[in-house]
């Protein structure tokens, strides 16, 4: 077996969390150290997922979890917001 570390509710958010900043640009493709281009469809899909998870979960979360869902939910949505109008912006010019 690997060392991985323990699974959680608050790493399995990080990892969606990731997934959708690989996938807005803001992180580095998986083996790379360059962002790829914005994939706003599967970003969107993943930010999706992390609401239908919130709206699942509710009330039975602990403070910090519930916390943290907020917050990575707040950030992904701004910055989708942001790299939409760029890409928006981009392909007026």
């Amino acid at each position: 077996m690997t060392d991985q570390p323990a699974i959680t509710f608050s790493l399995f958010v990080l990892s969606l969390s990731a997934s959708a900043e690989i996938h807005l640009g803001r992180l580095p493709l998986p083996g790379t150290d360059q962002p790829g281009p914005p994939n706003l469809k599967e970003a969107a899909h993943l930010i999706e997922v992390l609401g239908l998870l919130k709206e699942k979960t509710a009330g039975n979360l602990d403070e910090s979890e519930e916390g943290l869902l907020e917050a990575v939910l707040y950030d992904l949505r701004m910055r989708y917001v942001e790299v939409a109008a760029a890409e928006q912006q981009a392909a007026g010019s």
